[in-house]
């Protein structure tokens, strides 16, 4: 098959061209072309066609002509993870008259017209290619690589490939947050970040050249960990009785970091120190932490997070069958393990104030509560459209300590394994009981309770990551005079809420490319 067939095959080249044509020509003619001497043709291969048609759709809106098929009358060709000679060879082989006049451009290029609402000028970043190496049979230029300081502008899976730096960086960030050093904490935060987005692995100091977010700090570090393999202030810090002391009392659910240094001052190093003095006073939800210490300090694995959900989803659809629960946090972008598990409950907004309370008290019911505190909604107290953001958001929710029976992970991974046959029973489960042996363990969770209107904006902030959510509001602030928030986005200029019933349609509000939530852990 040749090179054009295959990539046929693959996208770039639509079937059924004289249907699309038809369509295209419907969908161009709803919207005014305002730019007529340029003409965009989008490659679906390794985009996919929704995210595609998407595109497609924006750009006309903004004025752009968009061919659905391949032609001479295309100057601009946009792609997207495509390498120049996969799309050089596919335009060599359809012949084009206009061949060598093409401009070849990364998404990049189409991104930053969309967000100017005008074609930009095409830099050397925006090409797939040196224009003048087109007319030779050199070997092709390394690709130019820009990396936007904006975690919200980049893809980061859990694919760390600097894992040795950021290691290193994100113990001496969590450091300067204990100090209330929020410059510092954010100057790391973001180099971690952009190490974390790299698709290659950091070995020579030249590789930070032309990269934000790196200041005399953080190369320093990452300097030292290069000739010597460890960061001398990241040892003497593991070292240091404070730091220390102040990881150990925050790591017991309910301790932030004021009570973790006024222990620390009267001389407590020790939960067993802190748990035996008489003089101090432990709230609720301390007293919960310390009982619940070790299960709750235990990772909690996605069996387990599946687990949960099962309960939680069951419960919900008792009282709501058409309530949606969806699972957030770490475990949506893929993580195999997290700390708590959190969901968002989408309900009508006709549901009875007091749902959420039903399903506490069901769980309670059944013997699977061990802990909880009820924060209820606070919508009269948000004010989006002042000067900042809310940090946190205003739902109703519910932190929770649930009691999880292992028999039900056990069987719940036996049953996703081609061992089904050997699935326990709940007999099974009563040896360790009789042995006196722990059969459950205690897991954080949290549920939302969210308006049907703002679920968008609720999911994609409960997602996360920390960092991708700090820059995308710093970003929606910054570069589009906006506001975002888990409620809703507020356009400054417009002074109106702009409405999203995805998180796809919030990306369009702020002209990003859309990035899924295994690439969001930044």
């Amino acid at each position: 098959m040749s090179l054009a067939g295959s990539l046929g095959g693959m996208g770039i080249i639509p079937k059924r061209k004289r249907q699309k044509v038809t369509e295209v020509c419907s969908s161009q003619s709803k919207h005014q072309v305002r730019f007529q001497d340029l003409t965009i043709f989008i490659v679906e291969r390794k985009m996919g066609s929704s995210r595609r048609s998407f595109l497609m759709d924006l750009a006309r809106k903004k004025g752009f002509r968009v061919e659905d098929v391949m032609s001479d009358s295309v100057t601009h060709i946009v792609t997207e993870n495509n390498s120049w000679d996969e799309i050089w060879d596919w335009i060599q082989n359809l012949k084009l008259l206009n061949a060598d006049k093409l401009k070849m451009l990364n998404i990049s290029w189409f991104t930053d017209s969309m967000a100017a609402g005008k074609p930009v000028e095409i830099e050397e970043r925006h090409k797939l290619q040196v224009q003048k190496m087109l007319q030779s049979n050199s070997p092709l230029p390394p690709p130019v690589v820009t990396i936007s300081q904006y975690a919200c502008q980049r893809r980061s899976t859990l694919n760390n490939r600097n894992k040795i730096f950021t290691d290193a960086l994100e113990i001496l960030a969590e450091n300067f947050e204990f100090n209330e050093n929020e410059s510092a904490y954010v100057a790391f935060a973001r180099a971690t970040s952009l190490l974390k987005s790299l698709p290659y692995t950091i070995s020579k100091m030249a590789a930070l050249d032309g990269l934000p977010c790196f200041g005399d700090q953080t190369r320093a570090i990452i300097e030292e960990i290069l000739e010597d393999g460890v960061s001398s202030k990241v040892d003497d810090l593991l070292c240091d009785e404070k730091y220390k002391a102040r990881k150990l009392f925050t790591s017991v659910f309910g301790v932030g970091l004021k009570t973790a240094d006024k222990w620390y001052g009267q001389g407590f190093r020790t939960l067993e120190a802190v748990k035996a003095s008489k003089d101090l006073k432990f709230t609720k939800m301390q007293k919960a932490g310390f009982l619940y210490y070790e299960d709750i300090n235990n990772a909690v694995t996605r069996p387990e997070a599946e687990a949960v959900a099962q309960i939680i989803e069951t419960i919900v659809h008792n009282y709501a069958p058409d309530a949606i629960v969806t699972l957030t946090g770490g475990f949506r972008r893929g993580k195999e393990t997290g700390h708590d598990v959190d969901f968002l409950i989408s309900c009508p907004e006709t549901m009875d104030e007091n749902f959420l309370r039903k399903i506490v008290n069901k769980l309670d019911f059944r013997g699977l509560l061990l802990y909880y505190d009820m924060v209820e909604a606070t919508f009269e107290k948000r004010k989006l459209s002042s000067q900042k953001y809310d940090a946190m958001d205003h739902f109703q929710k519910c932190f929770l300590i649930l009691k999880l029976n292992k028999a039900l992970v056990k069987n719940r991974v036996l049953s996703m394994s081609s061992v089904s046959a050997a699935r326990p029973t709940d007999e099974g489960a009563e040896p360790e009981v009789k042995t006196q042996i722990k059969d459950w363990k205690a897991i954080r969770v949290d549920l939302v309770i969210v308006p049907t209107q703002q679920f968008a904006y609720a999911l994609l902030g409960w997602t996360g990551s920390r960092q991708f959510e700090r820059d995308l509001r710093r970003y929606t602030n910054h570069e589009k005079s906006m506001i975002l928030d888990n409620h809703g986005l507020y356009d400054r200029k417009k002074k109106i809420f702009l409405n999203a019933k995805t998180e796809e349609e919030i990306f369009a509000h702020l002209d990003l490319e859309y990035i899924e939530p295994w690439e969001r852990n930044a």
